[in-house]
């Protein structure tokens, strides 16, 4: 017996009539939480470096989909082998330079092909936008990645970085602008703005600006970290009155985990973002 077959068996003992009472409860609904939760572990495995904690992750994921599956299945629309099959025809479909007469040389050339290869199949299914396939619960940041990458593949873009970081100081300006205005509404719009130009920066710079943020965060956390320690060492709690003490310690972080930090892989552009792993769940398998 092969092991996706064993794991389909699995399923179908999980389900069945005299299976786990709480499997047989879920829905694609209820299952939503899991999936997510499951990629981000994966990712977070990903950025750890290990391969085995890889591995785990991989399996957890993989169980979600073919839960889903199952559920699906049971209601009529589509089982595993049709999850699959519509993948594998959907790979070969979208790369005629592998499985067909084409050839292309970069990875430029795929990237353009692969938008049209795609276009036409939006145009096939009635949708008239070249954006409707970005999710729309990305996080922001990579929502914004993604945006933008799909407009220049199609020439839309700016024609070099210095032009790009024009825009930054345009941007910039204007939030600084309607900061003096006071007005709330346009300090948010610009905010955006500058955001969404930012994500451009990152994107011409061959870097992720989720995986950038998540660095910034965990650079922020663990030097904070170090000011907590040193004001219990004190006899002190982080507080207004004590922000003389913190900003020291701050400081003293900044040059002493410079240099005991292990060295980090530099972020590169693809998907990111990681998270803690949640408490153990029925769904956390």
């Amino acid at each position: 017996m092969s092991e996706a077959v064993r794991l389909r068996d699995i399923m179908d003992r999980l389900r069945g009539p005299s299976g786990c009472p709480w499997d047989r409860e879920q829905t694609p609904e209820t299952l939503r939480t899991f999936l997510i939760e499951e990629a981000y572990e994966v990712i977070d495995a990903i950025d750890r470096g290990r391969p085995g904690d890889l591995k785990e992750e991989l399996g957890d994921l993989l169980f979600q989909i073919v839960f889903l599956s199952r559920v699906a299945e049971e209601r009529g629309w589509f089982d595993l082998d049709a999850v699959m099959r519509g993948i594998g025809d959907k790979i070969v479909r979208r790369h005629p330079h592998v499985f067909g007469a084409d050839r292309l040389d970069t990875s430029a050339e795929v990237l353009r092909q692969w938008e049209e290869i795609k276009s036409d199949e939006r145009r096939g299914r009635g949708e008239d936008s070249m954006f409707a396939g970005v999710p729309q619960g990305l996080p922001a940041l990579l929502k914004a990645l993604r945006i933008s990458a799909k407009a220049a593949r199609v020439g839309f873009d700016w024609p070099d970085g210095a032009s790009l970081w024009s825009k930054v100081e345009e941007e910039m300006k204007e939030l600084d602008e309607a900061r003096r205005r006071g007005a709330p509404d346009q300090v948010a719009e610009e905010i955006g703005d500058l955001l969404f130009t930012l994500a451009n920066v990152a994107r011409q710079e061959d870097l992720d600006p989720e995986q950038i943020l998540q660095e910034a965060n965990r650079k922020f956390l663990e030097r904070f970290r170090y000011v907590e320690e040193g004001l219990r060492r004190d006899g002190l709690a982080p507080a207004p009155e004590h922000r003389a003490r913190m900003e020291e310690l701050w400081t003293e972080a900044k040059t002493r985990l410079r240099r005991t930090s292990p060295d980090r892989t530099a972020p590169s552009g693809g998907t990111s973002g990681s998270a803690p792993r949640p408490d153990p769940t029925p769904g956390a398998r």
